[in-house]
């Protein structure tokens, strides 16, 4: 065996101050790390195959994905209106709800969480701009393209638009949606939540 030569390893003084290598922002936008519906998609036999329980955000995407790669489960459903956003939910269960959502650029949920659920989001067609709220800072701005899906937890606050003319999303969350926190940002900066259900449409409240 061929010894390893080494380099000595420098060592802080006791009591210094050590230095933290800033977050990348991808650690905080998970719509900055996206994976294609392809790499996730599984065959899906049908909602009754759902595991009858909760599902973590790995399970969310990859339920998204599964669905969003087979347009009959999603595509009679498909219209869109700038005045007011198309959505319909596919399945709802104790554990999980399903929605096809359709977005023309005039269509804007303002800032919302999801209470208590976490979800995943796959865009299928056009694309979506993911807007996350940051203090003391702009907002962050992602652009997800169709192909693409991410998930997240209930800690998560954000904003979508419809970044191009006739996009598709399928939506998942679990415990399915039933109570979401709709944001109001005042030109003070004071922010305000505001308690909606799960069937009332997201639009902005925030004074720009």
């Amino acid at each position: 065996m061929t010894a390893v030569a080494t380099a000595p390893t420098a060592t802080a003084p006791r009591g210094a101050p050590t230095a933290t290598a800033p977050r990348a922002a991808t650690e905080e936008v998970p719509a900055r790390r996206p994976v294609p519906l392809d790499a996730v998609a599984v065959r899906f036999t049908g909602f009754e195959s759902l595991p009858g329980r909760d599902l973590d955000k790995g399970e969310l995407r990859t339920l998204a994905a599964s669905v969003a790669v087979d347009p009959s489960r999603w595509e009679e459903h498909v219209a869109f209106a700038d005045e007011q956003r198309h959505y319909v939910c596919l399945y709802r269960d104790a554990h999980v709800d399903v929605w096809v959502l359709c977005w023309t650029p005039a269509n804007d949920t303002g800032w919302h969480d999801h209470d208590i659920s976490s979800g995943a989001v796959a865009v299928v067609r056009g694309a979506l701009t993911e807007h996350n709220l940051a203090v003391g800072q702009p907002s962050l701005s992602t652009d997800v393209p169709a192909g693409e899906v991410f998930s997240f937890g209930p800690e998560h606050i954000h904003r979508l638009v419809g970044k191009e003319a006739a996009s598709v999303s399928i939506h998942a969350y679990s415990p399915p949606l039933w109570r979401m926190g709709q944001y109001s940002l005042g030109s003070t900066g004071i922010l305000r939540r505001v308690s909606v259900s799960y069937a009332d449409e997201l639009r902005p409240l925030d004074v720009r």
